[in-house]
């Protein structure tokens, strides 16, 4: 800073300043915490100008760079804003959020502290069956008998393994060895730092219906955060990302055909987007059902009531 210049502050937002330090229930015995920020939307704008003045000519030239920045990817400028999150949540949860390796992550030990006696047990009806068209996902829900049985014995099972836990730390087992026996159900914890980039990246994939339902609670919380740290690059998000459409070079020949007067179906066809197995039975999954479901997405949104 040279002689003259007005010395540079740290950004501040107060919608984020009134989330820090506060719990967000997830799951049983889970939360999420905003611990702190660095950045806001005007710290994207400066970024994208090079500049180390204000970074501003109005709000609404702002809001009109960040909308063009995420409209063309211009990812960089959206790496300046960073969030630091203190997470508890299921070991089982855990592992999926661990696969986004753009984070910053320090966890809870299991070497060094012991494990707190609690696990995570879905409520009465939550369990469901294995879907039909998502081979890693759940469909519709287990009878009665299928889903009490199936809390029973994960709370049995949870119950006897921290039993077995507290007896292998009682006969002097080191923790490392004795953290082995608990189940997938137990929580840990972590302090998980990311840049607004790829926390958005996190959030596109983990808000998606098609994510783990318990993932989705987290994710949920980490979007209102997002959101108050720098709403105008939030909203260009929800716009240009999660509510967006992609085309594939097959799905624009079939809406090429839908223009000319062609039918979901004929249309499929032109394009090559097999909706029928080999043996002619209907397809529950593939490029041509997913570009139906697009249509289908289209179509209520252009209907009465529907947000704009």
């Amino acid at each position: 800073m040279t002689e003259g210049e007005a010395p540079m502050t740290r950004p501040s937002v107060a919608e984020a300043d009134r989330l820090i330090g506060l719990k967000s229930p997830v799951l049983a015995h889970g939360y999420v915490v905003l611990v702190d920020y660095m950045g806001d939307d005007a710290a994207i704008v400066q970024a994208a100008r090079v500049s180390y003045g204000a970074g501003t000519k109005s709000v609404r030239d702002d809001r009109g760079l960040i909308r063009y920045l995420m409209r063309h990817r211009h990812t960089t400028p959206f790496e300046m804003v960073e969030l630091k999150f203190l997470v508890r949540l299921p070991i089982y949860v855990a592992r999926q959020m661990i696969r986004h390796r753009t984070a910053s992550v320090n966890e809870y030990s299991a070497r060094y502290s012991i494990v707190p006696d609690e696990f995570d047990l879905p409520p009465p009806g939550a369990v469901r069956l294995q879907s039909r068209t998502n081979r890693q996902g759940r469909g519709e829900p287990a009878p009665a008998a299928v889903d009490a049985r199936f809390r029973a014995d994960l709370e049995r099972v949870s119950r006897e393994a921290y039993a077995a836990y507290s007896a292998a730390l009682a006969d002097g087992v080191a923790r490392e060895t004795a953290r082995m026996i608990l189940p997938l159900a137990y929580y840990t914890e972590w302090y998980w730092k990311t840049d607004l980039h790829n926390l958005l990246h996190f959030l596109s994939l983990r808000l998606d219906p098609h994510a783990q339902e318990e993932i989705r609670l987290y994710a949920a919380e980490m979007a209102k955060a997002a959101r108050a740290v720098a709403p105008i690059a939030y909203e260009a998000f929800e716009e240009f990302t999660l509510e967006a459409l992609s085309l594939s070079r097959r799905e624009q020949i079939a809406v090429r055909a839908l223009l000319g007067g062609a039918t979901p179906e004929s249309a499929c066809a032109t394009a090559g987007l097999s909706l029928t197995r080999p043996d002619g039975r209907p397809r529950a999954s593939g490029e041509g059902v997913e570009f139906l479901q697009k249509l289908e997405r289209l179509t209520a949104a252009t209907r009465p009531g529907s947000e704009v």
